[in-house]
């Protein structure tokens, strides 16, 4: 099997987790769903108070995919110089937002195959958007999903997409956007990596690793 917890037990983790965590939901300020693509493309491997930090600015300048597909390379990288990786995701953004204007009227594409059609997003940034903007469930796997859901048990998957898939299995579509957001809060707050806090997980007798030293 692809994971060891059933779904019984994994619903009833899920429940106290997200008691836990009522407040759990996306930390990128956005307004619309051009706001959340971008914002979303900017987080690889950058905080998202950093992020929330350079977007009112950029939003400014770049108020609509169109400004953004007619912005300068280097005026845009300046911009954005302190999310890190700033050349490639100015690369991104500006070919995403042509992208948007020449084949989808200036709107987000509202579906996973329009998203992932977008230079700069993979299935991670495409279920942030469907998930948040477009009520439509989407399962994200960052580091803090991937290795919680490895450590509860709930898969044994090392590549993001498969991880995706076995929780989509695992747990109800109605879920899967608000597990998202429980699982990267708990990430952040005790499952850290590389050393949990079990000592005050709430959820460690449900942990299949509980008491075994864990590096992932």
């Amino acid at each position: 099997m692809a994971f060891r917890s059933g779904r019984k037990q994994a619903l009833a983790t899920l429940d106290r987790l997200d008691a836990l965590y009522p407040e759990a939901e996306c930390a990128l300020v956005h307004a619309n769903p051009y706001q959340l693509l971008v914002a979303t493309i900017l987080s690889a491997q950058c905080t998202d108070v950093r992020v929330n930090q350079v977007t009112p600015g950029l939003f400014r300048k770049y108020p609509e995919p169109l400004h953004l597909a007619q912005a300068d390379p280097d005026e845009l990288e300046e911009l954005i110089k302190s999310t890190g990786f700033y050349r490639n995701k100015a690369k991104n953004l500006i070919g995403a937002a042509r992208e948007i204007c020449a084949r989808f009227r200036g709107e987000v594409p509202d579906d996973m195959a329009g998203l992932v059609s977008l230079p700069g997003v993979g299935r991670k940034t495409a279920n942030v958007l469907l998930g948040n903007v477009f009520s439509i469930p989407g399962m994200v796997v960052d580091t803090h999903v991937k290795r919680i859901a490895y450590r509860l048990g709930w898969s044994r998957q090392s590549d993001p997409e498969k991880v995706e898939q076995d929780l989509m299995k695992l747990l109800p579509t109605e879920r899967w956007t608000q597990t998202s957001h429980t699982l990267i809060h708990h990430g952040r707050a005790i499952c850290k990596a590389p050393t949990p806090l079990c000592s005050v997980c709430p959820i460690l007798e449900a942990c299949p690793r509980n008491g075994v030293k864990r590096s992932r």
